[in-house]
């Protein structure tokens, strides 16, 4: 595929009403608070997020990666994958708009935000307080990140 068209599609993951704004508003967040404060910030206005933005009933992992995906597709952030692997819940949120967003210079603390909402999502379905999402992978090129739900 060529290359301005895949740079374009990722351009456009972010509203242009939106862009300018959150790109200074992450340049200043960066200028006063070190990289471990802002993921801190990040998770927790996920988390805010996901209590904004409560699931629907899920019994099955299946219910929970539609659940999860209606709430993503439906606001145009990709969408999620969830697989079991023999120690942790394998979470591939795939065309994230954080780079398009935020900025590629801030792509180390923004994806923070999404471990804070699955962490809530999984709370609120009752994944028990010693299990923690953590992030597993750098976005790439398309906002594709990957996380693990594990002890």
């Amino acid at each position: 595929m060529d290359q301005t068209i895949v740079d374009y599609l990722i351009d456009s993951r972010c509203s242009r009403q939106w862009k300018t704004f959150l790109g200074a508003m992450a340049e200043e967040f960066a200028s006063q608070l070190p990289p471990d404060d802002l993921r801190a910030l990040m998770q927790r206005i996920g988390a805010r997020f996901a209590d904004a933005m409560p699931l629907t009933p899920c019994a099955t992992l299946d219910d929970l990666q539609l659940a999860m995906g209606k709430v993503w597709v439906g606001m145009d952030w990709g969408w999620v994958t969830i697989e079991e692997e023999p120690t942790a819940l394998a979470i591939r949120h795939n065309c994230a708009p954080l780079n398009a967003a935020f900025g590629q210079q801030a792509s180390g603390w923004t994806p923070a935000f999404l471990e804070g909402v699955y962490q809530r999502w999984f709370a609120q379905v009752g994944s028990g307080g010693d299990l923690v999402v953590s992030q597993a992978s750098e976005p790439d090129m398309l906002g594709c990140i990957d996380f693990r739900l594990s002890r």
